[in-house]
């Protein structure tokens, strides 16, 4: 029965990050409540049928992935309040549109942007150590589009390659993709050169995790 309830928390986990505060808005905040009570009751009908073991079993894992997720939210939204940075929390994957932007065709990562790649490495590795991380990168419409793709994909490979150095992630673990002038534009009017259009020439992060529940990997300061 324990592998049975097992494959259930995975289910619990993976519709608790989508539902978590701040998730996307594809998801039905009602729907998503439904989802999890019902499963909720479900199993808790399946450790009413067991023996005691596997209910006092099932009831640490509750409380255990409670405080994970909780532990989770509190990281996420310190982020968003002093970064600045929008996080979407997907049910396989948490995208981070954060404050990492560069100067019409460049690439180099600017000094003012290591906080936050380090801040978000620090999050990746305590909840999602083993999960991979995407580095997307994009451009203003600007130019050729040919080129954006290679300037895109320059400017994902100057993060990746800055979080792999500077942090504990490895090359395995990180990959730069990129999706140059992309229509997923921030703003719809402006481009270089100049200043115009600068919101459009970023990264975005992602981790997928595939749906797995967030580990909670001691830093030696408490929860």
């Amino acid at each position: 029965m324990s592998r049975k309830l097992n494959s259930k928390f995975g289910l619990l986990a993976a519709l608790a990050v989508a539902g978590s505060a701040g998730a996307c808005k594809t998801v039905s905040p009602d729907d998503m409540d439904a989802s999890l009570s019902a499963l909720r009751a479900e199993m808790q009908q399946e450790m009413a049928a067991g023996d005691e073991g596997v209910t006092q079993w099932a009831d640490g894992r509750f409380g255990e992935m409670d405080q994970r997720f909780a532990a989770l939210e509190r990281d996420l939204q310190e982020m968003e309040r002093e970064f600045e940075v929008s996080i979407a929390r997907l049910e396989d994957e948490l995208r981070f549109n954060v404050p990492v932007y560069f100067g019409f065709d460049e690439s180099a990562l600017g000094t003012d942007d290591q906080d936050i790649l380090a801040k978000f490495a620090s999050v990746s590795q305590k909840y999602y150590p083993d999960a991979l991380v995407t580095v997307e990168g994009f451009t203003d419409p600007s130019g050729d589009e040919n080129y954006n793709m290679w300037l895109g994909e320059q400017r994902a490979k100057s993060v990746a390659e800055y979080l792999v150095s500077t942090t504990a992630m490895t090359e395995d673990g990180v990959k730069a993709v990129s999706y140059g002038e992309d229509t997923r534009r921030l703003v719809s009017q402006g481009w270089g050169p100049g200043t115009d259009g600068w919101e459009n020439r970023r990264v975005v992060l992602v981790i997928d995790h595939d749906g797995t529940p967030p580990a909670l990997v001691s830093d030696g300061a408490g929860s």
